[in-house]
């Protein structure tokens, strides 16, 4: 068996940090202080200020949806951003007044408001152009804050997006000042080295950016993003379309603003790049198979649920092509579709480096859709929950944890704050075999992400087509066989089940089995063989703000030197 030859073929590994991160967190700490000191220079001022943009060209449009209500509100003095809400009055200065909280700042900072207050029409605009003259005042020179790549990257893009919007009422010296805050702020962008795994959604912004100046000054941009973007774009959208941070959510933001650049392009009367068009083609493939039987986006690696509506607008233009498969290998993904049950079950190991700075220790984690009821999800972290680094451990996803640890950790301290909160020590061997027939899906998943304590994980699933049920069984097997009749020491471990938060569960009299209800009312029993069975708090993130969640925990313990098993089986309720 799979599962038998992964346990034999590997061996324990100790847990020293991961070689050269701190190497490269000291290097990263002195560049970005050479960078910081040259950023705020006359010379490096001057050099973003030359060659003087010429005017306006393109009008990109961007597909992202947009919240005209939330620009009316704007207009009548209150901001609402990242959950967060400041009244500042009809002609007030958010940015000379304290911010409710970083998240709101930077929200702020990356004029994530203007597409909506655009959207309302002249009057929008002219508030628009207003705000943009009060943030040029107090922040029009590089600081490390407003000009960090952070808030940088989605300021270029939606100027770039609304500037003709914006110069239509505007005087002649407003939309100077206009062109003039884009060529920097764009130029500053492809400068910026503090994320290089946003290298090349930085260099979209900037090209989109050089397809809306006008003349030489807009096509030098064109030019230097393009040369960044073929460099980098079949390294981030892998053949089977997912993004390599192995974020879905991640991947449909990217598709976005590369729609976003074939538009501005073709106005330019340029043609997108051959890898532009392919990438296009291959995020919309990825988007419809992450898309879940719901209608949103499944949650791994710090991308969230997105809605229905948003994955419409980004697959407006879609012909729809062949029905996507029901794997993405090299993403890392497998989805079981059954009658009613739908699985999407994470396959591979996370990413590492500056591509793991929103990624999840959470192998062999699962979702599950029953009918239209999403039940089995994870806790749904992702960047928009500041701080919340707790929810990307492993026993905030629907997998199996040891103890009190974690299959991989977020970096922390000093390395943290030089790098990003890459995730270390995660699961690097993931093994996954699948054999699809005609009475139903078996996929067994193993992973190493436990070897610290000298086992692996193995997740047998199998989808019965005919009973319409999902039944599972959780292994932890030693990595080296110990001795059985040597010194007892038991973990104790868990599988857990994090509920929607719109689901329900209830423990029967057994007090093992568990029913699940959905919005649709309909139950399902999750059954199983484990020790003790609790429904705890959990918490579910919705942009960054955390919703009151329940999970299923089925709990066990094993000898390290043994190993243990727990087996459950999802199926409908009857009546």
């Amino acid at each position: 068996m799979v599962v038998e030859r992964f346990a034999r073929g590997l061996k324990a590994l100790p847990a020293p940090p991961r070689p050269g991160v701190l190497a490269r967190a000291i290097g990263a700490n002195i560049k970005a202080h050479v960078e910081r000191e040259w950023f705020g220079s006359p010379p490096h001022r001057l050099m973003l200020s030359t060659p003087r943009p010429r005017g306006l060209a393109a009008h990109p449009h961007d597909p992202r949806p947009v919240n005209v209500e939330h620009g009316r509100k704007i207009l009548s003095g209150v901001m609402t951003l990242s959950g967060g809400a400041l009244r500042m009055g009809e002609a007030g200065d958010p940015f000379d007044t304290p911010s409710p909280s970083r998240r709101f700042a930077v929200a702020l900072h990356r004029f994530d408001w203007l597409p909506d207050l655009a959207a309302v029409g002249p009057e929008g605009a002219r508030r628009a152009l207003r705000l943009i003259d009060d943030w040029r005042r107090v922040f029009g020179r590089w600081n490390a804050f407003s000009w960090s790549g952070e808030c940088l990257e989605r300021r270029v893009f939606h100027l770039a997006c609304a500037a003709r919007a914006l110069a239509a009422g505007g005087s002649d010296a407003e939309v100077a000042d206009l062109t003039m805050d884009l060529a920097r702020q764009a130029r500053q962008l492809l400068k910026a080295s503090d994320a290089p795994d946003r290298a090349l959604e930085r260099a979209v912004a900037a090209a989109i950016a050089g397809c809306v100046l006008a003349d030489r000054p807009g096509d030098g941009l064109i030019d230097a993003a393009l040369k960044v973007i073929k460099a980098r774009i079949d390294l981030i959208v892998l053949p089977d379309g997912g993004h390599a941070s192995r974020s879905p959510e991640a991947g449909l933001e990217l598709l976005f603003d590369l729609m976003t650049l074939d538009d501005a392009l073709g106005q330019r009367g340029r043609p997108s790049p051959e890898t532009v068009t392919r990438a296009i083609d291959r995020l919309a493939s990825a988007a419809r198979f992450f898309t879940l039987a719901d209608g949103e986006l499944a949650a791994f690696h710090g991308g969230e649920a997105v809605s229905g509506r948003r994955i419409a607008a980004a697959l407006a233009h879609d012909d729809g092509g062949p029905r996507p498969p029901d794997q993405a290998p090299h993403s890392g993904y497998q989805k079981m579709q059954g009658a009613s049950i739908q699985v999407m079950a994470d396959a591979g190991p996370p990413p590492v480096g500056p591509l793991s700075r929103a990624a999840c220790a959470q192998p062999a984690a699962i979702e599950i859709v029953c009918g239209k009821d999403r039940l089995i999800t994870s806790c749904g972290w992702s960047p928009e929950a500041a701080g919340a680094h707790a929810f990307r451990l492993t026993d905030a996803a629907s997998t199996v944890s040891v103890g009190d640890g974690s299959a991989g950790r977020p970096l922390s301290g000093f390395r943290a704050h030089a790098l990003g909160p890459w995730l270390i020590d995660g699961a690097t061997d993931v093994q996954v075999k699948r054999h699809d027939g005609d009475n139903g899906v078996w996929l067994d998943i193993v992973h190493d992400g436990w070897r610290r304590l000298g086992l692996s994980h193995a997740r047998r699933l199998f989808l019965d087509i005919n009973s319409d049920e999902l039944r599972g069984e959780d292994s932890l097997i030693p990595l080296t066989p110990g001795d059985a009749a040597g010194p007892r020491r038991y973990l104790p471990f868990a599988a857990r089940f994090h509920l929607h938060p719109d689901a329900r569960a209830s423990i029967a009299r057994d007090g093992k089995s568990v029913l699940i209800r959905g919005p649709s009312n309909i139950g399902w029993w999750l059954r199983n063989d484990a020790v003790d069975v609790e429904i705890a708090a959990s918490a579910h993130f919705d942009h960054g703000q955390a919703r009151k969640a329940g999970q299923i925990v089925l709990k066990s313990q094993v000898r390290p030197e043994v190993g243990a098993k727990i087996r459950w089986k999802l199926t409908r309720a009857e009546g």
